[in-house]
Formats: structure tokens, C-alpha cells, sequence
């Protein structure tokens, strides 16, 4: 079929001098917004449409701008949202490479109190899955942690820096940047070594092997997260430290599983489930480690790598409200969901799952590569009895089509 010309040429214009400013060839920036250099050159020349609001948010988050400023016209708030995330990703990386602890800060920074608060406002902000807000602090946050670190108060901006870079790597993680997390975990690593804290050393071992999982390094992920577990064994008996040891299992449980090694993931999986009946619930370094949270692993493990008839069976006795946080919430309706999706005949329940996801956390589902292939599948499958406009209006939003 021939594409339509665009109605507005001036938006090709518009794309086009953004692209020149930065001195990009059409065809890198295409690979940056996900669309073929093919179709970016029509756009740019007027003639196939530019007026597709996914498009445009594709194209502006390749560009790190706003959708309006490419169309010259409003965007729905869920657009601009996750393409104001996804535009942030480029100053969270620069930030991190920047803040080298061997190198001096190159900012000033309010007061540690200050950003103290502002640490507790970006956790805030991931746990409501609030991608774009969390975007648009960490590069000025991270940068002025950084510089503090060479003040009188360095031991507590250390901490702060920590949390900062950890949250760093986990939205990044979320948002399918698995390398960019590796930097964040290991700037989180670099602050609890020089905070000679041994549990924060624990808090940042959990990043690294999340990072790695993420990349499909599994050994990896596995030989950290062992690792961190024997060298907190003597540290048992500081505040937090049993929380982090149980969720150091749970990654060694999942990495033993992606490495094919169910008798050790089964054992893993068996000792955090015995620390999470000594711990009970927990808010520990916002990890909320505890029963809950241990279900939700073992969901997230069978149906990745295991068994989703068995994931869906632990599902049904989770409680995902017993822990206060989205981002932790949504896992359990998105993985309940693809499990669902892959056993059939369940997918009437499987869409209302993604549907109470979405509402809970729409830029992460939006932004989710799970959810996305889970909605392929009903898509592929899909009847107006199975699904009809729910569906379909869900695969709109999150940018599929059937």
C-alpha cells in the first residue's frame, strides 16, 4: 500500500533540522526510534503521514524532545509521559558516566538534607511507576550526590548516592536498557565500597546480578549474587542484613533456573522462603522483602522458566496489596498474566489482568517488552468473545497492532 503524504509537511521540516542539529544520518537516528530509515526518510520528505501520535513519540524520544514540538499540536498526557521517559534515558546515562568517585564533582550541590529528600521523593516516584518523573531528577540528582561526596559529609552522601544509582539502574532496567543498568548497579557498587557498609555492599550486589540477569548473563548474575550471600554471613546481625541475604536468594534462584539448575533454584527459592517467615513484611532499602514478595519471584521464575500452571497456582494465594509499591504490584498482574497467555484458555482473565496492571502503572506496561508479547499472543488469538475492544484498545495504547 502507498503511504499516505503527510497533511503537514512542516513536521518533516521540523524532524529533519532536529536530525541535522545533532549531526545524525537518517539512518541512525531511524534505529533510535525503532522505524526503518526507510520510512523516516518519506516522513522527513512529506511524503508518507507523520501524524500517527506513536510515531511521533518515537521519533521525538530519538530526538530527546516533545511530540508536540515535532507535530505543533497537543499529545495525549500517557504519550508525552512515557516519551519524556524514554528521553530521559541519554542525561541519566551521561550523569553516570560522570559521577566517577576516582574524579572530583564538577557541580555544587544544594545541602545533603536537600537531597536527602529528594532520594526519598525518586523512590517515591519508581514505586508509583512514575518513569518519566524519576527521568527527568536523576541526572541533576546523581551529579550533585556526586559532588557532596567530597564533603564534610561524605559518609551519608555515599549512602545517598547508593540509592540514587541503584533506582537509576532499576528504571533503566525497566525500561529495557539492560547495559545502561549494568552502569548504574556498578556506580551503586563503587558508593557502598567507599561507604564500607557491608549490607549496602549486599544492596548493590543485588543490582549488579539484576543488571546482568537482564542482559541473559545468568552465570554472571549467579556467581555476584553467591558471592554477596557468603560475604554477608558474618554481618547477619546488622539492621537489614537478613532482608538482603533472602533477596540475594531469589536472584540466585531465578539465575540458577535460567542456567537450568532446578535443584539449586529450588533450594535458593526454599531458604528465602524460610528468612521471609523469620522477617516477615518489610520495607528494608525499599526491597520489601517478605512472603509477598518471595510469591511474586517464584511467579515471575515459573513462568519464565519453569511451569505457568504453577505459576498461576501461586498467584492465587498471593496477596500483591501486602506490599504498599506499584512497581512491585504490577509484576504480579503482568506475570500472572503472561502465565495465563501461555496455559490458553484463560484470556478473558489474562487481559483484565493487564488491564488492573495498565491502570496501576501504565508507563510501565507501556514501556514493557513481557507485556507487549503477552498482548501479541491474545492479539494473535483473539476473538470479540475473548477479548474484542478491550484488547484491541490495550494493543493501541501500547503501539501494536494484530
Amino acid at each position: 500500500m502507498t503511504p499516505r503524504p503527510t497533511a503537514d509537511p512542516t513536521i518533516g521540516e521540523r524532524i529533519r533540522v532536529r536530525r541535522l542539529l545533532r549531526g545524525w544520518s537518517i539512518r541512525y537516528a531511524a534505529s533510535r526510534a525503532g522505524v526503518s530509515h526507510a520510512t523516516w526518510s518519506r516522513i522527513e520528505r512529506g511524503r508518507q503521514a507523520a501524524d500517527n501520535r506513536f510515531t511521533l513519540a518515537d521519533m521525538a524520544a530519538a530526538l530527546e524532545c516533545s511530540p508536540d514540538e515535532l507535530a505543533g499540536g497537543p499529545t495525549p498526557a500517557g504519550d508525552r509521559a512515557a516519551a519524556a521517559a524514554l528521553a530521559g534515558l541519554r542525561g541519566i546515562r551521561q550523569a553516570l558516566v560522570d559521577i566517577d568517585l576516582t574524579e572530583p564533582g564538577l557541580t555544587i550541590g544544594p545541602p545533603v538534607a536537600e537531597l536527602a529528600a529528594a532520594v526519598e521523593l525518586l523512590g517515591t516516584l519508581l514505586d508509583g511507576c512514575d518513569y518519566a518523573g524519576a527521568a527527568r531528577l536523576l541526572p541533576g540528582l546523581l551529579r550533585d550526590l556526586h559532588a557532596e561526596t567530597a564533603g564534610p559529609d561524605r559518609e551519608r552522601a555515599l549512602r545517598l548516592l547508593c540509592d540514587a544509582a541503584f533506582n537509576a539502574s532499576t528504571l533503566l532496567r525497566n525500561l529495557g536498557h539492560p547495559a545502561e543498568a549494568w552502569l548504574g548497579a556498578e556506580r551503586c557498587r563503587d558508593a557502598a565500597d567507599a561507604a564500607g557498609d557491608p549490607v549496602l555492599r549486599a544492596y548493590a550486589a543485588y543490582s549488579m546480578a539484576n543488571a546482568a540477569r537482564s542482559c541473559g548473563s545468568h552465570q554472571r548474575a549467579l556467581t555476584i549474587a553467591e558471592r554477596a550471600v557468603d560475604d554477608l554471613r558474618r554481618h547477619l546481625s546488622r539492621p537489614g542484613a537478613a532482608e538482603m541475604a533472602g533477596t540475594l536468594h531469589l536472584i540466585c534462584a531465578s539465575a540458577s533456573r535460567g542456567r537450568d539448575r532446578i535443584d539449586d533454584s529450588r533450594s535458593w527459592t526454599a531458604q528465602a522462603v524460610a528468612l521471609a517467615r523469620r522477617t516477615g513484611e518489610t520495607t528494608t532499602l525499599g526491597m520489601y522483602f517478605g512472603p509477598t514478595n518471595v510469591d511474586l519471584w517464584r511467579i515471575n521464575i515459573e513462568v519464565n522458566q519453569g511451569d505457568p500452571a504453577r505459576a498461576v497456582e501461586i498467584a492465587r494465594r498471593a496477596n500483591p496489596a501486602a506490599i504498599a509499591a506499584g512497581l512491585r504490584q504490577v509484576f504480579y498482574y503482568t506475570d500472572t498474566a503472561r502465565a495465563l497467555a501461555k496455559l490458553g484458555g484463560k484470556d478473558r482473565e489474562a487481559i483484565r489482568l493487564l488491564l488492573t496492571a495498565e491502570r496501576l502503572a501504565p508507563q510501565h506496561v507501556h514501556t514493557s517488552a513481557d507485556a507487549s508479547a503477552t498482548v501479541r499472543t491474545l492479539l494473535e488469538r483473539s476473538s470479540r468473545r475473548a477479548g474484542g475492544s478491550e484488547l484491541r484498545g490495550l494493543a493501541e495504547r501500547m503501539r501494536l497492532t494484530s
